[in-house]
């Protein structure tokens, strides 16, 4: 089919499942012209050293450049680059794997059941909604480790300003099966009826409203069973109804790649890349990875957050951290994987725009409580107050 053809169908069915048509894209070469800061291409997936980007993106040109690459990566590209190195204290990484550690004891204590994406519940030790439980049980842990420059770089690369972090656990113990190949959230957690009654055009805008994610907590060599990946997989257009299809999960059985991981490394993919979580092969490593997924400001993330509670218990540490000196990027990366950095919806009768198009955002209200050191309990009447608006 050619690609004017294809650009221009309206609805999409099985029948568009061309396994010759998906082949001629994943079995490209990727070529590491395509990426120049790339370190090394490593079965056919750009490897990048983090230290280089950040001296890269020292400038705003040259963070325009990094990004513009990262992005033809995950768009036209293999559809997935590795981070090496993207959290070069490993002491961030370790207080926030505590902190999981001992998330997962409670909920184990609790017995609260645990169902999986694509794989059986209880295969794993997931945590849901990592992201709230962690920024209010541990909020030194947590604005450590979101101050990451990395995420940050990549997440506005791919999604632009005001994008919406979430996150969810996952360790997979010593004999943990692999998952069922997949594409992720939104259109990838639909039923094959589901997605085919979205037309094309939404098949082709889901993948851009979501970026995937993964850190490494622990060593991770292929024993362990890192993420199984099929570069270039994201470009097929009808993916969201091939993936399930036998010869689609047999090709990608038998032509995925998996590549190691150190501690602090960290993996970005589009979420159309047809991917699974590998098989733990190993006697005794528990593959801890803090999943992430990064949402467009212009769609919605996968869970609730309680955004309101978590400014709240930030506030404290983003008042001391100001106070020892930290930079102005530092206190912005934090709130934005903290509060909700887009204002809408809301109710504009009782929230109407102030100056300019918009109202406020619950990430405007806590930059302006950290600027201006106010009290806790004027920062929480904001809050309250500024969600109460947002009510119909």
């Amino acid at each position: 089919m050619s690609p004017i053809t294809a650009r221009t169908r309206t609805w999409l069915t099985e029948a568009d499942c061309d396994l010759d048509a998906f082949r001629s894209l994943v079995e490209l070469r990727t070529d590491i012209a395509d990426h120049p800061s790339a370190e090394r291409i490593e079965q056919n997936v750009p490897l990048y050293d983090s230290a280089r980007l950040r001296a890269l993106a020292a400038t705003a040109e040259g963070r325009r450049d990094v990004q513009s690459e990262l992005l033809g990566a995950l768009l036209d590209g293999p559809g997935i680059v590795v981070l090496k190195g993207a959290f070069s204290d490993e002491a961030v990484v370790d207080r926030a794997s505590e902190a999981f550690r001992a998330l997962i004891e409670e909920e184990r204590a609790s017995g609260a059941a645990r169902g999986d994406h694509f794989a059986k519940p209880g295969a794993n030790d997931r945590v849901w909604n990592a992201l709230d439980k962690i920024a209010v049980r541990a909020p030194e842990a947590f604005a450590d480790y979101y101050a990451n420059d990395i995420l940050e770089l990549i997440s506005e690369a791919w999604l632009g300003p005001a994008y919406q972090v979430t996150s969810q656990l996952n360790v997979v113990n010593p004999g943990g099966a692999a998952q069922s190949v997949h594409r992720d959230y939104h259109l990838g957690f639909l039923s094959q009826e589901q997605a085919a009654a979205y037309p094309a055009h939404v098949h082709r805008l889901s993948p851009v409203l979501t970026l995937q994610g993964a850190v490494a907590h622990v060593d991770m060599p292929v024993e362990s069973g890192p993420t199984l990946y099929l570069p270039h997989s994201q470009k097929f257009e009808p993916g969201y109804l091939a993936w399930r299809l036998p010869q689609f999960v047999e090709y990608f059985e038998t032509h995925h790649v998996q590549l190691p991981l150190e501690k602090g490394d960290a993996v970005f993919f589009n979420p159309a890349l047809f991917h699974a979580a590998g098989h733990n092969r190993s006697a005794d490593i528990k593959r801890m990875a803090n999943l992430l997924q990064i949402s467009s400001a212009f769609g919605r993330a996968m869970e609730t957050v309680d955004r309101e509670a978590m400014s709240n218990a930030l506030f404290p540490v983003l008042l001391s951290r100001k106070a020892e000196g930290v930079s102005e990027d530092w206190l912005r990366r934090v709130i934005a994987a903290t509060a909700e950095g887009y204002p809408f919806p809301t109710n504009l009768d009782l929230d109407p725009p102030v100056e300019g198009l918009a109202p406020p955002s619950q990430a405007d209200t806590l930059h302006q409580a950290v600027t201006e050191e106010w009290d806790a309990e004027r920062l929480r009447h904001e809050l309250q107050a500024a969600a109460k608006r947002r009510q119909s």
